[in-house]
């Protein structure tokens, strides 16, 4: 499950990161993203990257209510193309979710401890999506989305079962370009991120409240280890 994220970079990194020239919206930066809330996110449109907002938890535009998204902040990458939710949407919906890291937590002898994952280079990098777009009984509509979760890799897997899809820059055009489409080509895509790559740390148990949202939740925590 990938449940909290970070996005902490300036807009003249985001912006140049993903080839843009502009954000149509108040950015700043995440220290504590949850589900439910509106998300930085990129797709493609005729060739060229745009960056909007998409909700965390995706409403799949056949549903009847948007409570569904609850249920929806992720998508497992081995059953992608079974689940009603995402078959379709796959094929031409899929996003990026630009990140510089995310929590997961540990849970050592009963006791849950909060971790940080970033890549080394402390860079941004890009965690695959898919959005879809839901229209309620008024005509308003509603964009979101949801993460794709596959296994971990060795540096993950003492810590979750699960851990999101994280793309390769030079795979980002792959992924969100729809004009060919080869699901072949997507689902070579959708692997573990090498561990070597990749770094954790420990933090404080303040971004188990949704309402932390402040540098201080990316604080290496260094009290003694639970573990």
């Amino acid at each position: 499950m990938c449940g909290r994220f970070t996005i902490t970079v300036t807009i003249d990194e985001l912006l140049s990161r993903y080839l843009l020239e502009s954000v149509p919206f108040r950015y700043i930066p995440r220290y504590n993203a949850a589900p439910g809330q509106m998300i930085t996110s990129i797709i493609a449109h005729k060739g060229e990257n745009r960056i909007g907002q998409l909700k965390w938890g995706l409403v799949p535009s056949w549903a009847k209510n948007d409570k569904i998204g609850y249920k929806s902040i992720n998508a497992r990458a081995e059953t992608i193309q079974e689940k009603p939710s995402f078959k379709k949407i796959v094929h031409n919906k899929r996003c990026i979710i630009p990140v510089d890291g995310f929590y997961e937590w540990k849970k050592t002898d009963g006791i849950k401890q909060p971790m940080r994952i970033q890549l080394k280079d402390n860079k941004l990098f890009s965690l695959a999506g898919l959005y879809d777009t839901w229209i309620d009984a008024q005509g308003e509509k509603l964009h979101s989305c949801t993460i794709i979760t596959t296994e971990p890799n060795q540096l993950l897997s003492n810590i979750h079962d699960r851990m999101p899809v994280i793309l390769e820059q030079e795979e980002e055009h792959q992924w969100l370009n729809h004009e060919n489409y080869h699901y072949d080509t997507v689902k070579s895509l959708l692997k573990p991120y090498p561990s070597n790559k990749m770094k954790v740390y420990p933090v404080s148990n303040m971004v188990g409240n949704v309402n932390n949202d402040s540098p201080e939740c990316i604080e290496e925590y260094t009290e003694p280890l639970l573990f």
